[in-house]
């Protein structure tokens, strides 16, 4: 790949500079925020972190070639022919830069946002894109894909820093790719990170927005306000395709969505009928769903197709119901075009996912990891249960200290056996946050039908064994996540390999 080569005066025109110290103008062959990544010519962004701080690794940068340096204080030390960027905070800096360094213009953008379903949505509009014969590349937690190559997502955040983004769409657009889908998280929607603020969105989807994330946004006003970002930041370019937005309007936020977005706005719903996309009889099969969805044109006509859904859960509905308004509003299509293609349409990997090794009783890995979601997926899951639900999960560690008794009410509330266990305990006390979430386990007995045990594997292997015909083990968190983060350490992790490799540990034992 021929590496991007623009002076250095071109890259900055548009950011807000506090003082410059150097006069050359540099070629500027790259751009990097780990000074062990960086390469002769290119840009040293200095991060200030949480865990450390990038402006003391200035001279690793300088050592590796490094033409110039983006920083937000003033240094102790300037070294001749190099350029010195002082800007209030750097990694907004790194999107603008970003978006000149790698330009996408002309690429159809979709971002979609909201506490749950942002994966699955984004998977859903990729396919249907697909199917409908148009290009396609997409970022999500799970997965990345450029086109037809898709691999699993390299970092450990669901939206990377803003360089990997823009150089993601700059790839989509010089292979001629029509489109491209982001999972846009309240993270990467934050005027504090800025990973999204200069993306070029066309569209915008809203999933739902719940109880999540607050360590970070400070509260659920805020994180709601960042979240609209995205719709506040649809249309900054023209384009072949139009600029709307897409929201769900069961979600008690939705017009705070609408009032932020200076585009159309359409609506999905299962409760309004009035909603630009509703969908009603819907019946649970055994391998998905059956149900009508019925669709306002713009001449406020009505379309309405029957279809089955491949995939279960009500909550899968509404991720389908958004992934094909957006369809529908940007290729024009009428919804009777979607009826061969819905039936086609494949899940998440970690989503609902059933794990059969051949044992008499049900056993289910989802992400499921927010009060919201559990509301969702526990009733769902209650229903389907032909006898006993055993749920495993748990809470990260260093984030939302207020959901976590929320978890464990839900969880109670619907479970017969409650399991709690490790998710990503970080640097907190694992005992401290199982225990947390514990509190919410009103009239619980421990050691009858309430257990804490922080290994994740001994609790999923535990509730395996206590397992009998006819239950239904349900593992929550993890998903397609591969690793557990502790301390100082992560370990590998696959929920779904755990669990088949316990399956049939157990069988064995059995059978003997």
């Amino acid at each position: 790949m021929v590496k991007e080569q623009i002076k250095l005066s071109a890259l900055i025109r548009e950011l807000k500079i506090l003082s410059k110290i150097g006069s050359t103008d540099p070629v500027i062959t790259g751009l990097s925020y780990d000074s062990r990544d960086v390469e002769p010519g290119h840009i040293f962004f200095a991060f200030d972190g949480v865990h450390t701080d990038g402006h003391l690794y200035i001279n690793n940068a300088l050592d590796n070639g490094a033409a110039a340096v983006i920083h937000s204080r003033k240094l102790e030390e300037y070294k001749d022919s190099i350029v010195y960027i002082l800007v209030d905070k750097t990694r907004p800096a790194l999107s603008i830069i970003a978006s000149a360094f790698y330009p996408s213009r002309e690429l159809c953008i979709i971002g979609v946002t909201g506490t749950d379903g942002k994966s699955t949505t984004v998977w859903f509009i990729h396919q249907l894109l697909t199917f409908f014969n148009k290009t396609s590349g997409f970022i999500s937690t799970v997965n990345i894909a450029s086109e037809k190559n898709i691999n699993k997502n390299p970092y450990r955040q669901s939206t990377p820093e803003a360089r990997e983004i823009h150089e993601f769409l700059k790839n989509l657009k010089d292979s001629n790719v029509e489109f491209a889908v982001l999972e846009a998280t309240s993270h990467g929607l934050s005027e504090k990170t800025a990973r999204l603020k200069n993306v070029n969105f066309n569209v915008g989807v809203l999933t739902n927005v719940t109880h999540e994330h607050l360590e970070f946004h400070g509260s659920l006003k805020q994180y709601r306000n960042d979240k609209a970002n995205l719709f506040r930041w649809i249309g900054k370019q023209s384009g072949n395709y139009s600029n709307f937005g897409v929201v769900n309007k069961d979600d008690p936020n939705w017009e705070l969505f609408k009032k932020s977005c200076n585009h159309p706005v359409y609506t999905y719903s299962m409760e309004d009928t009035d909603a630009d996309l509703y969908a009603d009889s819907i019946r649970k099969e055994e391998n998905g769903c059956s149900l009508r969805l019925v669709l306002k044109n713009n001449n406020l006509q009505k379309e309405e197709i029957n279809v089955f859904f491949p995939i279960q859960g009500l909550f899968n509905v509404y991720n389908l119901m958004a992934a094909v308004l957006t369809i529908c509003k940007l290729l024009n299509n009428p919804l009777v075009s979607f009826t061969s293609y819905i039936k086609k349409i494949k899940g998440v990997r970690g989503r609902m996912e059933v794990i059969d090794e051949g044992q008499p009783f049900k056993v289910i890995v989802d992400y499921a990891h927010t009060p919201k979601s559990f509301e969702k997926i526990f009733p769902y899951i209650k229903e389907c249960a032909e006898k006993r639900l055993i749920s495993v999960f748990g809470s990260a560690g260093e984030r939302d200290i207020e959901k976590r008794a929320v978890q464990g009410e839900i969880a109670s509330n619907y479970s017969d056996i409650v399991i709690i266990t490790d998710e990503d305990p970080r640097g907190e006390d694992r005992m401290k946050i199982i225990k947390d979430i514990a509190s919410g386990c009103k009239n619980r007995e421990l050691f009858k039908d309430l257990f804490l045990i922080p290994d994740r594997r001994k609790a999923i292997k535990y509730a395996l064994e206590i397992a009998e015909s006819g239950d239904t083990v349900l593992c929550l968190g993890k998903g397609h996540e591969e690793s557990i983060i502790y301390e100082k350490s992560s370990i590998p992790w696959n929920e779904i390999e755990v669990a088949r490799e316990l399956l049939k540990t157990l069988k064995n034992i059995k059978n003997n």
